[in-house]
């Protein structure tokens, strides 16, 4: 994916904001919205192959009885992550009443697996969604997120049953990541705020992790690591782990 797509989709996801939110959330206050939707909209993506796999494992394991299901769960999903609701986003474009659409997309968050609630938590968007209900934008925010105008999924969209004409392409977790933290340095420039106290540049990534692995490249062994740095990185390196 070049440029310019990366910037098709980081407009897009940045006109949702002006379109859905304008008098209803100050501007300094849209990414308290669009980030987690960022984030749930990428997870969904990447979970929708796997829906009916999934249900019908929790089917199984309700039947057993078998109260620690996320483990099975997850690895009926092919990720590390999962959501056992019986809902995708795009599921919840249909419901017609405000009441029905919270209660659904409540259900829906609920069935994220621990691991992706610590996240919701984190951005604290539970919060919002009472005001998106009062302001009946909840529905158009999950419309625009669902759009056949944008894929987050990692798999392309074709034009033909063939597969063989790519309409939008695939974004790996290195792509989102990057989209990300666009997102995140246009709203701190919205909100006059220093990006770098909320993102760290990808070239600073790259520097810290040649000082981290280049003195132990011998002692490595063929196995997966990981590391934290206290700010975006740490979102951007779960989605990169959960390739």
């Amino acid at each position: 994916m070049d440029n310019q797509e990366y910037n098709s989709i980081v407009s897009f996801i940045w006109g949702i904001a002006d379109d859905c939110l304008w008098d209803v959330y100050v501007r300094g206050k849209y990414r308290d919205v669009i980030l987690p939707m960022t984030v749930i909209r990428r997870l969904d993506a990447m979970l929708e192959g796997t829906k009916k796999t999934v249900l019908t494992m929790k089917k199984q394991l309700d039947a057993a009885h078998i109260d620690n299901q996320w483990p099975a769960l997850c690895n009926a999903a092919g990720q590390a992550f999962c959501n056992a609701s019986p809902f995708l986003l795009k599921d919840l474009t249909s419901r017609g009443k405000k009441q029905t659409l919270e209660a659904d997309f409540k259900a829906y968050l609920d069935g994220f697996s621990p691991n992706v609630q610590e996240i919701l938590d984190k951005f604290k968007f539970r919060d919002q969604i009472r005001t998106m209900v009062d302001a009946d934008i909840l529905g158009a925010v999950i419309e625009k997120f669902t759009s056949p105008d944008i894929n987050l999924s990692p798999k392309p969209v074709y034009k033909d049953e063939e597969k063989k004409i790519v309409k939008l392409p695939g974004l790996d977790n290195h792509g989102m990541g990057t989209i990300f933290e666009e997102l995140i340095r246009r709203f701190n420039e919205e909100n006059n705020e220093e990006a770098g106290e909320h993102w760290t540049p990808r070239d600073v990534v790259e520097l810290m992790a040649d000082l981290a692995f280049y003195p132990v490249e011998d002692q490595i062994k063929d196995a997966t690591y990981s590391c934290y740095e206290q700010r975006c990185l740490g979102l951007i390196q779960y989605w990169e782990r959960c390739a």
